[in-house]
Order: C-alpha cells, then sequence, then structure tokens
C-alpha cells in the first residue's frame, strides 16, 4: 500500500506546482476547460437520456411486478454510468493533451527543469501527441466494454463495474500521463515497461487519485495540470531509479553503464 499512496503522492506534488509556477499552471487551464465542456454537455445528455435509455434496454421487465423493473434499471444505469465514466475520463485526458500539446509541454519542462539532471530539448511533439490520443481512446472503448460486461455479473455486478471503472480508468490516465517523459527520450512502449517495472502500485494510486477528482465538480480542470506535472515527477523518479540500478549494477562489474532501453 506505500506505494499506492506514494503515487497518490506524487499527484500532490503536482498540486504544489501550482504554488511554484502559476503562470505556466494557469495555461494548462485553457484546453482543459475547451474539452471539460464538451464531456459535460456529453454527459449530461446522456444523464436526461438514462431514465428512457434503460427502460430501451429493458423492455422484457415492463411485466415483472414490483420493485423489480426498478431494480434491474437502476442497476443497468449504473453500468452505464460506470462505462461512460471510463469513456469520458480517458477521452478528456487524450483530447486535451492533444489540443493543449503546447500548454502542457511549457508545464513538462518546467518540471524538468526543476528537477534537474539531463533534459531533452523538446516533447514528443504534436503528431505524436495525436497519434497517442488516439490510442488511448481506442484501449479506453476496450476498457469499457469490459466494464458493462462486468456490471452483468450476478449480485455484484453493480458495484463492481463502477470500482473497475475508477481504477481502469486509472491506470490508463497515469500510463498516458508518464508517457510525455518517456518519450521526450526516445524510450517506446517496452523500454517504458522496463522502466515502471514493479511501480504497478504507484502507478494506480497516482492513476486513481487522477480519476477521483476528474469527478469531483470542475475538479478535471483545475487537476489536468498539476496531473501533468505529477506525472511528470513520477515518470523522472522512475527514470532515475533506473539509472541508479544500472550505474550501480555498471560499477560491480567494472563495465560501462548502460543506457536505458529506447523500444
Amino acid at each position: 500500500m506505500s506505494r499506492f499512496f506514494s503515487g497518490v503522492g506524487m499527484l500532490l506534488r503536482g498540486f504544489g506546482f501550482w504554488r511554484r509556477r502559476p503562470a505556466v499552471m494557469m495555461l494548462g487551464l485553457i484546453p482543459a476547460a475547451i474539452v471539460f465542456i464538451v464531456i459535460l454537455a456529453a454527459l449530461v445528455a446522456l444523464g436526461l437520456s438514462l431514465p428512457w435509455l434503460t427502460e430501451w434496454l429493458t423492455p422484457f421487465a415492463d411485466e415483472w411486478d414490483d420493485p423489480w423493473p426498478d431494480l434491474v434499471r437502476g442497476a443497468i444505469g449504473a453500468i452505464v454510468l460506470a462505462a461512460a465514466v471510463v469513456l469520458a475520463a480517458v477521452t478528456f485526458t487524450a483530447l486535451t493533451l492533444a489540443v493543449g500539446d503546447p500548454f502542457y509541454e511549457r508545464i513538462w519542462r518546467a518540471v524538468e527543469l526543476e528537477l534537474g539532471g539531463e533534459v531533452p530539448e523538446q516533447g514528443a511533439g504534436l503528431w505524436r501527441s495525436i497519434v497517442d490520443s488516439g490510442r488511448l481512446i481506442a484501449i479506453g472503448l476496450l476498457a469499457t466494454i469490459g466494464v458493462v460486461a462486468t456490471g452483468f455479473i450476478p449480485i455484484v455486478g453493480a458495484v463492481l463495474a463502477p470500482t473497475l471503472g475508477v481504477v481502469l480508468s486509472g491506470r490508463l490516465l497515469a500510463t498516458e500521463l508518464t508517457s510525455r517523459a518517456f518519450e521526450a527520450r526516445g524510450i517506446r512502449s517496452t523500454g517504458r515497461r522496463a522502466v515502471l517495472r514493479g511501480r504497478g502500485a504507484e502507478l494506480l494510486g497516482f492513476g486513481v487519485a487522477t480519476q477521483l477528482l476528474f469527478m469531483v465538480p470542475l475538479g478535471a480542470i483545475f487537476t489536468m495540470p498539476a496531473a501533468v506535472a505529477g506525472s511528470t515527477m513520477l515518470a523522472r523518479s522512475a527514470l532515475d531509479a533506473a539509472a541508479g540500478a544500472a550505474a550501480g549494477a555498471a560499477t560491480r562489474s567494472g563495465a560501462t553503464p548502460p543506457t536505458p532501453p529506447m523500444r
């Protein structure tokens, strides 16, 4: 559990960046606010249509005795909302990072410079952000299907689906947000997994905390810049630890320290 709360702490450190670099962080509100309005409108439309949607999905329940129609439709409504939470969170992150790439690169660079060490000349770039965002939305759709399927497990499904939704979306958010520091160094998916090996609980803690704050009214707008800053700190912590371990192993063997995997 200590690793999990360490991930939560990384997000809190990201919020601390508001105090040190408020001007840079304020820029991150602009794309987050634009995308948030679009996502919120879609969720409101879903919420207003939910009673009709659940009735349309369950015509067979019309003939049942009370209270079974309401219980079944309430459970299906919870499943639909859980799936919408996953897809909304992933879509919000993907679109915000793509739309706001120049703004978030400034936050990323400011954090990198504060942490010191070798800082790449530039980030992954706009087109790479767009490709990554598309991939994230595709994975989010698969996760949404998984949440919906989980919701139909008898008895526990209506509770398990929202919980799984928060966990899955949190993990996806953490993976995507930390990718900027790796992409800027040319470290692709295989190398990224190697660097993050053993930090799954930390990633989950960071992602779940971010997801829960996204669910607070207007929380997504103010959390997004902090999440970019905190994820950069988390990624740098993993990179520095991997470099230190490699240097230590090389010293013990008398060999040249290996560079992080690039593919």
